[in-house]
């Protein structure tokens, strides 16, 4: 973020439920997501971004366009979320074959290559680490080492899948090793809602926010 912009954050109710195609189907509900953006609504936020990538991809394309459609009709000036950002990330970087790394189970892993199928990009390489659970725990090394083993010559690019998994530190060492962009769930969500307020990301290394 840049210095002068101001990020807030709001959580949807807990729901005592694993990382699985249950959670995923449960938190892309339009209603709970129209409710956060009430809850951050007194800071006027310029855009509302809905930070999630399993629940923004789970209902295809129609769902991405759902989700983004609550948040505005709750009040949003303006509206993202993480799927719908990565196909602004890929568009724009004009980049149609991917590899995917994901610390998610085999259907959600799939889920991700369906949507994304369904916005006319090709997965040629998927691969994820089977967690239902402390993904926010999962080291550095180990998401690099995924990414290194999902990685072929096909893609034009990787991206790192879910939002609590955290990746920012390892994006500029693995695109200077591999040549590729590597773009991360936080990352393209981030570089969206600030190019809808005319705003630049901050990130050195990182394709996507010098291009």
């Amino acid at each position: 973020m840049p210095d002068d912009v101001s990020l807030h954050i709001t959580r949807m109710p807990y729901a005592p439920l694993g990382a699985t195609m249950e959670m995923a189907l449960h938190i892309s509900e339009p209603a709970l997501v129209a409710q956060c953006v009430t809850d951050v609504h007194a800071v006027s936020p310029l855009v509302a971004a809905y930070a999630c990538t399993s629940g923004s991809f789970v209902g295809g394309l129609e769902g991405e366009a759902a989700l983004v459609a609550a948040m505005v009709d709750a009040g949003a000036p303006a509206a993202v979320t993480t799927s719908g950002a990565l196909l602004a990330a890929l568009r724009h970087l004009d980049i149609t074959r991917i590899a995917t790394a994901t610390p998610y189970t085999a259907d959600l892993t799939a889920g991700l290559s369906s949507f994304l199928a369904e916005a006319g990009v090709k997965v040629v390489a998927a691969s994820g680490l089977g967690l239902t659970s402390d993904i926010w725990m999962v080291p550095y090394d180990v998401t690099a080492g995924l990414v290194r083993d999902t990685d072929i010559d096909d893609a034009q690019a990787v991206f790192i899948s879910c939002t609590n998994l955290p990746t920012y530190d390892v994006i500029a060492t693995l695109e200077a090793e591999l040549g590729k962009p590597v773009l991360t769930a936080n990352q393209v969500t981030l570089w969206s809602a600030l190019n809808v307020i005319g705003r630049k990301a901050v990130g050195p290394g990182q394709r996507l926010l010098e291009s």
